[in-house]
Order: C-alpha cells, then structure tokens, then sequence
C-alpha cells in the first residue's frame, strides 16, 4: 500500500471521526458564532477560490477533450464542467431549503416539531452522498500526492466541522442519535470504493464539478445568514491565511 492510499484511509477516519465527536465540542456552540467556526468558513471560502475553481477548469479541459457535441447530453454546450457545478449548487440548495420550509429548526421530529422524518432522512441522505464523494476523489485527484492530499483534507476537515455544527443546530437530537453515524459511515465508505473502483476521466470531472458547486453552495450558506452572526474579523484572517498558503505552495 503506498504512502498516498495510507494518508488517504488515514483522513477518511478522520473526517468520520468530526461527526461522531461534533456534538461534544462545546466550546463552538456560543453567540455569536464561535471565532473558530468562522475562521474554518474562511479556509473553506479561500481552498475554493482559490483552489477548487482553477481545478474545475481543468477539468473542464478533459470534457473539451473528451465530449463532442453529438456524444454529450448536454448537446452543443461548451461550458459542461461550469454547468455541472451549478447543477450542484442549485441540487444542495434546493435540499436546504426543502429541510427549512419543512421546519428543521433544532428539534427533532419524533413528534416534537423538527424537520418531518422523510425530510430529515433526505437531507442528511444528500449529506451522506456528499461526504462519500469527497472521500471518494481522495484517491481520484489531479493532486493525489501527500501535499495535495494534506491541502484538500485540511480544508475539508473544517469544512466537515463547519458542516457538522450546522446540521445539529437544524436538527438537534434526531441528528445526536442517528444523523451523525450516517454521515460518519460516508467518508469510510467513499474511501472504500475510491479504492476498489477506477472511472474514466471524464466520469471523474464529472463528479468532481457537481461535488464543486455543493461546496461552494455549503460553504456560504453556513457564513451568510443574518441569524448566524458570524465573526468577519475571523473569516477574513482565515480565508486571507490560507489563501496565502496555497498561492505560496502552488
């Protein structure tokens, strides 16, 4: 097993471990938001920016490679990549906004007033296929050397953190009890397959564009709101610091 694979396993059970242990970090459960959610936000807004787009147009080299107009579902269009990350964008929001209308406000369902159960499973379902894909092109990476992988596990471990804390607030106990060991089974499972399965390039750039705009998506919807009074000064200092990192190591 190379060193690659074993670093790869290695931050899958990490990125597992965030949802089993989430909930007893106490210290990021204030008001306003905890200066360390926010900083995390920053990491996660500057890896996107700065990293996951040029990615994205890279892979958008392999659909101009690889897809002409009469092979591709999507007929004539030239931006496939591009397209396929606002498909994910608009999949995650429409999911989110599906759990709040429904009522996900930090009680869960058995009765008590949350999110109705078919809701609740469909969102952490999403949740689920999303955590998966992202340990899935761990091993499926145009970077898939150690320094690549730290990179890409350093700002999805907080994104994962960030993402954690917000689905116990929406919520509460039906996450404690079941939500977090769906989502913490995905990213061992993602690994899982990434390891026992190989894709085209295409298929690839495919999944890596969806996987793109759902983090983009992820990402702001955790900073933005009104209600969650985020910490600006933290976000800022985060993003600006590890945009810095990745232009240096670039």
């Amino acid at each position: 097993m190379s060193r690659e694979i074993l670093f790869s396993g290695l931050l899958a059970l990490a990125f597992a471990s965030i949802h089993v242990v989430g909930g007893r970090l106490n210290f990021l459960k204030v008001t306003p938001r905890s200066i360390w959610l926010s900083a995390a936000g920053g990491v996660s807004v500057a890896y996107v920016f700065v990293h996951l787009l040029p990615e994205l147009a890279e892979h958008q080299e392999t659909f101009s490679e690889r897809v002409s107009p009469g092979q591709s579902l999507l007929g004539g269009i030239e931006h496939h990549s591009y397209l396929l990350a606002l498909i994910g964008l608009a999949t995650f929001y429409g999911l989110e906004r599906l759990a709040r209308q429904s009522g996900g406000s930090g009680q869960n369902k058995e009765g008590e007033g949350g999110t109705p159960t078919a809701i609740f499973w469909i969102h952490l379902g999403s949740f689920a296929a999303y955590n998966l894909l992202i340990d899935y092109l761990l091993l499926h990476r145009e970077e898939a050397d150690l320094s690549g992988l730290l990179t890409y596990g350093f700002a999805m471990g907080l994104h994962f953190i960030v993402n954690d804390h917000g689905l116990h607030e929406q919520h509460g106990g039906s996450y404690d009890r079941a939500g977090r060991w769906l989502l913490a089974a995905a990213p061992v499972a993602g690994w899982g397959l990434g390891l026992a399965t190989t894709i085209s390039p295409l298929a690839i750039a495919a999944m890596f564009a969806f996987l793109a705009g759902g983090v983009v998506l992820n990402v702001l919807k955790e900073e933005l709101p009104e209600d969650r009074k985020s910490r600006f000064s933290a976000f800022a200092v985060g993003s600006a610091a590890y945009a810095a990192l990745l232009l240096t190591t670039a």
